[in-house]
C-alpha cells in the first residue's frame, strides 16, 4: 500500500526502536471506573490513596444501585404475586407465597454482595486526603487537574494535557459551561450514545473536531481567506491509516451466522447514522458539513478499526500492593494492619490497569509479518499511553519494521482468515513457506 517503517540504525534484541505519541484515542468506558487517568495521555494521577479510594465509592455506588433495583424489583413481584393469588385464591402457604420467599431469598443473595468492611467514612477520608497510607509517598502521581472549560467528565496529569487536550479537540466535546459546542445537550445524548453502545464513536468525534479546530485557527490566523485546499495538510495524520467504511470492514462476530452478515452491516451502518446525528446536532455549522458526512464517519471509524492500538498503562495501587508485600516482615506486618482490608475489598482486580484504543500516527504505516521483527511492550518506565516498541530481535540498519496484527502462533490458513479482516493476503517469507508445504 505504499507505506512503511524503516530502521535509521541498527537495534539490538529488546532495544527500544520507537515511540509514538497518541494522536487520538479513549480509555475504554468500562475501565474508568477501575482507573483514574489523564484523559490526554492516560497517566494515573491523583494518589494511591485516591486511586483506592475511587474505585472502592464507585463499585460501591454501583452495588447500592444494584440493591434499589433489587428493592423495586421485589416490590413489583410481591405486588404481581399478591395479585395472582387474590385472583387463583391461593392460601398462604400456597406457591403464590413460595414464589414470594424465592424473590425475597433471591434479593437478600443480593444484598449481601453489596456489604463492605471499608465504612463509608474512611473511603471518604481516602478520597479527601486525610487518610495517608503507609509508604504510599512512595509513589507519588501527577496533581489532578481540571478540564478548562470546566466540564466534570474529563481531568488531566499536567496543565500541558489539559491544555492540549483543549487546543486539538476537547473544547468542541466539553459540556462544561465553557465549551465551545453548540448544543450541549445533544452532545450529551452522543455522548451516552456512544458510551452505551460503541466507544470508537468517541475517537471519531475527536478525529472531527480536531479537523474543524485547526481549520477555525488557519482561517483566524490568515488575513485572506481561507484555501480549502489546506485540508488536505490537516488531514495529512490520518491519512496514513488504512481506510474502510466501518460497516464494510468490522468484523463478523463469531456468534453471527453468516447467512445473516448483510443484515448485521446494515445495523452497524444504522448504528453510525445514529451516532452522527447526535454528534451534528452538538456542533454543526454549514461550512464544515462535508466533515460530518456519513461517508466520512464511516471512513474514520473503519480506519480506526483497522489501525487502532491497545493503549494498556500498569497501574500504580499494583505496584504499591507488591512494594507492601515485599517489605521486612516485621514492616509488612505493621503495614498490613492498614493495607490489608482494603486489599482485600478489592479482591482480584486490584491491579487493574488502565485499557484503552488509540491512533497513533507512525505505528498506522508499519506493515505486518508473520514473522514480525518488532513488537508492542511496556517497559518500567513507560507509564502514559504513547505505543512503544521493542526489537524482537536484531534490525539492521534500512530494513523494514514489521509487527504482527494478529496471533502469530497460529496455522497458516487460520492465519490467512484473521488477516481478511484487513483487506490483504499475507505474502511474507513465513505464509509463502507453509502455503508451499501444504500444497
Amino acid at each position: 500500500m505504499g507505506k512503511g517503517i524503516f530502521a535509521d540504525k541498527d537495534f539490538q534484541e529488546d532495544e527500544l526502536v520507537l515511540r509514538d505519541r497518541m494522536l487520538v484515542g479513549a480509555q475504554h468506558v468500562s475501565n474508568k471506573v477501575d482507573s483514574f487517568v489523564c484523559s490526554f495521555c492516560c497517566r494515573f494521577i491523583g494518589s494511591i490513596e485516591l486511586q483506592i479510594g475511587r474505585r472502592l465509592f464507585l463499585h460501591g455506588e454501583s452495588m447500592r444501585n444494584r440493591a434499589k433495583e433489587c428493592e423495586a424489583e421485589k416490590s413489583t413481584c410481591c405486588s404481581q404475586s399478591e395479585l395472582v393469588a387474590k385472583s387463583t385464591n391461593l392460601e398462604e402457604n400456597g406457591d403464590g407465597v413460595a414464589d414470594h420467599n424465592t424473590i425475597e431469598d433471591s434479593c437478600s443473595d443480593k444484598h449481601s454482595k453489596t456489604r463492605t468492611c471499608i465504612p463509608e467514612g474512611v473511603v471518604e477520608s481516602l478520597l479527601n486526603g486525610t487518610l495517608k497510607l503507609p509508604y504510599s509517598e512512595r509513589f507519588p502521581l501527577p496533581t489532578v487537574i481540571n478540564c478548562i472549560g470546566g466540564c466534570s467528565e474529563e481531568y488531566y496529569c499536567s496543565t500541558s494535557c489539559a491544555e492540549g487536550a483543549w487546543e486539538t479537540f476537547h473544547s468542541l466535546l466539553c459540556t462544561g459551561e465553557g465549551s465551545l459546542c453548540k448544543n450541549k445537550d445533544e452532545l450529551r445524548n452522543f455522548k451516552q450514545h456512544a458510551d452505551e453502545t460503541n466507544d470508537i464513536f468517541h475517537v471519531a468525534a475527536q478525529v472531527i473536531s480536531m479537523i474543524i479546530l485547526k481549520i477555525k485557527r488557519e482561517k483566524q490566523n490568515l488575513h485572506e481567506d481561507f484555501n480549502w485546499s489546506k485540508v488536505l495538510d490537516i488531514w495529512e495524520p490520518f491519512a496514513m491509516g488504512y481506510k474502510r467504511q466501518w460497516w464494510d470492514c468490522v468484523a463478523l462476530p463469531d456468534d453471527i451466522d453468516p447467512v445473516e452478515e448483510t443484515l448485521f452491516r446494515k445495523e452497524i451502518k444504522d448504528l453510525a447514522w445514529t451516532s452522527l446525528q447526535f454528534l451534528k446536532g452538538a456542533i454543526f455549522e454549514e461550512e464544515y458539513a462535508p466533515f460530518l458526512s456519513l461517508k466520512i464517519y464511516g471512513n474514520i471509524i473503519g480506519m480506526f478499526e483497522l489501525n487502532n492500538l491497545d493503549v494498556i498503562v500498569a497501574s500504580p495501587v499494583e505496584d504499591y500492593f507488591i512494594y507492601i508485600d515485599d517489605l521486612p516482615h516485621s514492616e509488612k506486618d505493621e503495614a498490613e494492619k492498614i493495607t490489608r482490608p482494603f486489599l482485600e475489598e478489592l479482591g482480584d482486580d486490584y491491579a487493574a490497569c488502565c485499557q484503552g484504543s488509540g491512533f497513533f500516527q507512525l505505528q498506522s504505516c508499519i506493515n505486518h509479518s508473520c514473522e514480525p521483527n518488532c513488537k508492542a511492550f511496556k517497559r518500567e518506565q513507560d507509564r502514559d499511553g504513547q505505543a512503544t516498541l521493542v526489537a524482537i530481535g536484531p534490525i539492521k540498519k534500512g530494513e523494514q519494521v514489521f509487527i504482527s496484527y494478529i496471533e502469530e502462533d497460529v496455522p497458516w490458513k487460520e492465519r490467512q482468515s484473521l488477516l481478511s479482516d484487513y483487506g490483504f493476503v499475507c505474502k511474507c517469507c513465513r505464509c509463502l513457506q507453509e502455503q508451499r508445504n501444504s500444497s
